[in-house]
């Protein structure tokens, strides 16, 4: 096996991975004809096919938008994902089965329970929860939390099932950008029951810094102690996209990206 080690651009074969974008990751290798890279300390591997898929699917969904946005944060961001727009019955079957494949590839089958956060999460939660069931056999529950504690009829906090001891969970949510959601969600779980939290799955890794100096999910596996990891990575999507057409259409030419990776230089995490 020959490993090649390089911080910023790198070759594999005879394709230029872009750089910049990756400024934000501690280091990048090849590893027989493959890019990998270090996120979090963990090695991740190329692209599989189905997250070339997932962002194919998010450009056709109108999901994921390039342009200027202003971020709840105040940034100025030349990408903004919303993943309110998978609104149609096959749009949210595919998303749940790109959610299922991610979640197995991540973290197995040894999980009970799939919590989606009030509100954009119980949609994911619901139709990640069906799809595990038709790809993989193992009928696991979903959950997710009200906004406000109902006090008649099904009273609680909670929808769907009810968490008990001794359950394995796994979060799901759309996107993280500070890690804000999680610290109101990681609470309510574990005050229903003695839980375990076995990780958080996102649908993009936006890359940028959380609180910190370090990414949002890098930040929430240092305070937290659980995995959190995303579908696909903005690198990737950059990777997947720039300057190759799509439909006809160059979605990230080399004016956006000159804009990607300024907006990384000032924001991307380290």
């Amino acid at each position: 096996m020959q490993i090649g080690v390089c911080p910023l651009s790198f070759f594999v074969g005879e394709k230029l991975i872009p750089d910049g974008i990756y400024a934000s990751i501690r280091r990048a290798t090849v590893v027989n004809g493959r890019y990998s890279r270090s996120e979090c300390g963990r090695e991740v591997v190329r692209m599989e096919q189905y997250k070339e898929e997932f962002i194919r699917f998010m450009v056709d969904s109108n999901v994921l938008k390039f342009g200027e946005f202003t971020l709840k944060s105040g940034r100025k961001s030349p990408f903004f994902m919303n993943a309110g727009a998978y609104v149609t019955g096959t749009q949210l079957k595919r998303l749940g089965e790109y959610y299922a494949r991610a979640i197995h590839d991540t973290y197995g089958d040894d999980f009970d329970v799939l919590f989606g956060p009030a509100y954009k999460g119980i949609p994911l939660a619901v139709a990640t929860t069906i799809a595990y069931a038709e790809l993989y056999g193992k009928e696991i529950r979903y959950c997710s939390n009200r906004k406000e504690e109902k006090d008649h009829g099904d009273t609680g906090i909670l929808l769907g099932s009810k968490l008990k001891d001794g359950d394995r969970v796994v979060i799901i949510e759309d996107v993280t950008t500070s890690g804000k959601s999680i610290e109101e969600t990681f609470p309510i779980i574990t005050a229903q029951a003695d839980v375990k939290v076995v990780g958080l799955m996102v649908s993009l890794n936006r890359m940028e810094r959380g609180k910190g100096e370090k990414s949002a999910l890098c930040e929430i596996k240092e305070q937290y102690g659980f995995e959190a990891n995303a579908i696909v990575t903005m690198a990737e999507v950059t990777e997947y996209l720039y300057n190759k057409p799509y439909n006809g259409t160059i979605y990230i030419d080399d004016a956006l990206k000159a804009a990607i990776d300024a907006y990384y230089r000032e924001y991307g995490a380290k």
